[in-house]
């Protein structure tokens, strides 16, 4: 098992640098997923951000929308 600490990567939303905090599971479920819909990280993170609304952070949107995307 890796080590279950987030790490910081930093992405671009709507010409806005901004860093998230995911595990490594996370990120790599999550290029996963946009490699396979076409898209770079960023530009899936700020769809995601964009649909999110208010009531969470975007690390918690994107851990859900890659929990989603894997239950199907």
């Amino acid at each position: 098992m890796t080590d279950a600490r987030p790490r910081k990567h930093s992405v671009t939303l709507r010409g806005h640098r901004t860093s998230i905090s995911l595990e490594d599971e996370f990120w790599d479920a999550f290029r996963e997923i946009a490699e396979a819909q076409g898209k770079g990280i960023n530009e899936l993170a700020a769809e995601i951000d964009e649909a999110r609304g208010l009531s969470s952070g975007l690390g918690s949107a994107i851990r859900l929308y890659v929990l989603r995307h894997y239950r199907g």
